[in-house]
């Protein structure tokens, strides 16, 4: 098995079962091409936990920057992961951010999104250091698989829940791009891998660790400046903030594509395909309890 260069990763990254992925060399989707005018306002605007779901989405991603910087400087010593990093996964992040923003301000255009996302940004930038990267660089890798393993099946059921075709084009653009990152972190770490081979063991605790800490994820602090700013927007309902982030989690968690998601997981442990299929099951279990707020 050939060792890592430093300064040359080339392998091809390798597929998830039954995802769709962006031919090589095809034109990436552009914000500009979505067309809001075509939205169904009737569809989309009283809906109160796509409401939150979408604007808390919209702050996250607009503050992908943030992070992206700490990661791409972590992965220095690599200069082609430290590309990919800041000229990709930054720049494609930013524009679901884009996206989001210019969707939720066109179907509640009295929220202050401007406001309330730099009230949000104060306290999530200092979430965003570096000592929340794990210091092995292979373990980080590990976890990045983690995150967008959250991402994907964020988007995907968020997908699902959508009877509005605009929001229903967009979430699909953002889901198979959050597939596309997956896969190049999963490829990136097993390049790192070839190089100097961590334990599955320590992939294991790498895996389940950032597992766990999706329950304690951005979105909380996303959806209390959501909260805080929604103005005369569901004025009318008597539900306290802690019900309807309750609600709204358990919205998804239930709708969440499980199967898929352990699929994902497991990939960093490097498993038999006979040993794999024999642990599925129980990881299953384990990561839907996990990931269920």
């Amino acid at each position: 098995m050939p060792s890592i260069q430093r300064h040359s990763l080339h392998a091809q990254a390798s597929p998830v079962a039954g995802e769709t992925h962006r031919a090589a060399g095809s034109a990436h989707w552009r914000v500009e091409d979505l067309d809001f005018s075509r939205i169904d306002r009737q569809a989309i605007e009283h809906s109160e936990d796509m409401f939150f779901l979408l604007m808390s989405a919209s702050f996250i991603e607009t503050g992908s920057d943030t992070y992206a910087t700490n990661l791409a400087e972590h992965y220095a010593a690599y200069p082609e992961i430290s590309a990919w990093l800041k000229d990709h996964w930054e720049a494609e992040e930013l524009q679901h951010g884009r996206a989001l923003r210019a969707y939720v301000e066109a179907v509640w255009p009295r929220f202050p999104w401007q406001q309330a996302y730099d009230s949000f940004f104060g306290e999530y930038s200092k979430l965003c250091t570096v000592e929340e990267l794990y210091p092995d660089q292979r373990l980080e890798m590990v976890a990045r698989c983690v995150v967008e393993t959250g991402t994907t099946a964020y988007y995907h059921t968020l997908r699902e829940l959508s009877d509005e075709p605009v929001l229903t084009e967009l979430l699909g653009h953002i889901r198979n791009d959050e597939v596309s990152h997956y896969k190049h972190f999963l490829k990136y770490f097993k390049e790192l891998q070839q190089e100097a081979p961590v334990g599955r063991a320590r992939i294991a605790g790498a895996l389940y660790g950032r597992l766990k800490e999706l329950r304690e994820s951005d979105s909380d602090v996303a959806l209390r400046h959501v909260w805080a700013h929604k103005g005369d927007y569901f004025a009318d309902s008597a539900t306290r903030f802690e019900d309807m982030a309750q609600r709204i989690y358990e919205l998804v968690s239930r709708r969440l594509p499980a199967d898929l998601a352990v699929r994902m997981l497991l990939k960093p442990m490097l498993l038999p395909p006979r040993v794999e299929g024999l642990v599925r099951t129980p990881i299953s279990r384990l990561a839907t309890r996990v990931m269920s707020y």
